[in-house]
């Protein structure tokens, strides 16, 4: 013979068919809808609702946990009805249920096919006088409650009226637990209180933090709406007075300065691409707000254009006696080196029009890649520029990046702004090398 709890509405058996729940927490007198697809809870429904449609749910402690043990479950959990079962054609099954009463599982009496767990059941202790310190911790509950519902939190109305007729703690609290949405660990923790009037006591300080938070989330809010309220108020004002001096015949100072600009692209002297990209971005700049990020961008962009010396260049002096004379005064031996400069600049004098290669001097530090440079600089009457590469490891920091907030040249535009010529200058770059290595 079966051992009996007798409850209010239900004689609970001492023994039900377990179902681990995943993500929730399952409180008397909730009613929610659970989808079952796993082959060990689904046996362990269809034992329910083969005996007398009641199931204890149990919350699991990892929720990606597909094939729970004893240890991955908690010990309190809460029985409950199957109101409604629905077969989907993916093979999962839908069912309805309604929490009745708070259980404790005491073991485990099989586990395969399905979990049959004995259970205890949890009856809140008996109040016999709802006195005013109740009685006051209820009405603050329900008026966060309402505050909470004020700053947009979605709340069912059915609950906020049901919740006026109920006077029991318990059922009071377990009610609005359920609505919440809590983190399941903190969720379990409350279900496991036994006493109705410290369940009532952590909810109301847990609403009460949740009262403040959304207050100051509500105050960051308006005080972001006011900005921006503000700042479309000032861009307007901005707008109407360029609008009244546009009338008047006066000009602005931003005005003046996109003037001002489009007169230093047309002097810069720029090759017609150039100036079509710059005037483009002008144009851009003339239409948004000074106070822009992408304002401060642009305007960089255009600076960085109009300072490149476009209009000024030097001449190649292909002398190949000058050269060989250099490169003898410079360097001692070396002779296979400055032959195969010299024949470099001898293809350069013939045929001038011919992109040549690139010279790419390989060898330690100290041997003389770094003169030999310089010599054919000054051999041709170019500017020299060195540039060091080590310890950079990102072609951004030689590239231009023309979208990052106050992005000018790479680091070769850099170096060849200072000679004063956009011609071909003899360019020294050291470590190359150290853009292939890892890190």
């Amino acid at each position: 013979m079966k051992k009996k709890v007798e409850t209010d509405l239900f004689t609970l058996p001492a023994r039900l068919p377990l179902l681990p729940v995943r993500d929730i927490v399952v409180f008397p007198y909730m009613v929610i809808p659970l989808f079952v697809h796993r082959e060990k809870s689904i046996r362990a429904l269809e034992e329910a609702l083969g005996r007398d449609r009641l199931i204890f749910l149990v919350a699991q402690k990892d929720h990606s946990e597909e094939e729970p043990l004893p240890k991955d479950l908690y010990r309190v959990g809460t029985v409950a009805l199957i109101m409604r079962m629905l077969r989907l054609p993916d093979g999962k099954i839908k069912i309805l249920v309604q929490g009745l009463s708070k259980a404790v599982l005491k073991e485990l009496s099989q586990t395969s096919p399905f979990f049959l767990a004995k259970i205890e059941h949890i009856k809140d202790p008996f109040i016999t006088e709802i006195t005013l310190e109740i009685e006051a911790l209820m009405r603050n509950i329900r008026e966060q409650l309402e505050r909470i519902a004020s700053y947009g939190r979605i709340l069912s109305p059915d609950l906020m009226f049901v919740l006026e007729s109920v006077d029991d703690p318990g059922r009071l609290a377990d009610l609005i637990v359920s609505n919440l949405d809590l983190p399941l660990e903190k969720a379990q923790e409350i279900l496991e209180i036994i006493d109705p009037i410290e369940r009532l006591k952590v909810l109301n300080d847990l609403l009460g933090k949740e009262v403040q938070v959304l207050a100051m989330q509500a105050k960051i809010q308006s005080q972001a709406k006011d900005e921006m309220s503000k700042s479309q108020r000032e861009y307007f004002l901005r707008e109407q007075m360029r609008a009244i001096r546009s009338e008047l015949g006066e000009v602005d100072e931003r005005t003046k300065e996109i003037r001002a600009l489009r007169q230093k692209v047309k002097r810069a002297k720029m090759p017609d691409a150039v100036q079509k990209e710059a005037l483009k971005e002008l144009e851009r700049l003339e239409q948004m707000h000074p106070d822009a990020t992408e304002a401060s961008m642009v305007r960089t962009y255009i600076d960085w254009l109009i300072e490149m010396p476009w209009a000024k260049s030097t001449k190649d002096n292909l002398d190949l006696k000058k050269a060989k004379r250099v490169l003898d005064e410079d360097h001692y031996n070396l002779e296979k080196v400055k032959e195969r400069i010299l024949e470099y600049l001898s293809v350069r004098k013939l045929k001038k029009q011919m992109k040549g290669p690139i010279l790419c001097f390989i060898g330690p530090p100290g041997v003389g890649k770094t003169s030999l440079g310089k010599s054919i600089a000054r051999a041709l009457g170019r500017k020299f520029v060195r540039i060091s590469l080590g310890g950079i490891r990102d072609e951004a920091e030689i590239c231009f990046l023309v979208e990052t907030v106050e992005a000018g040249g790479g680091l070769t535009s850099y170096k060849s702004n200072p000679n004063g010529s956009t011609s071909p200058y003899e360019l020294n770059v050291n470590y190359f090398d150290a853009l292939a290595l890892p890190g």
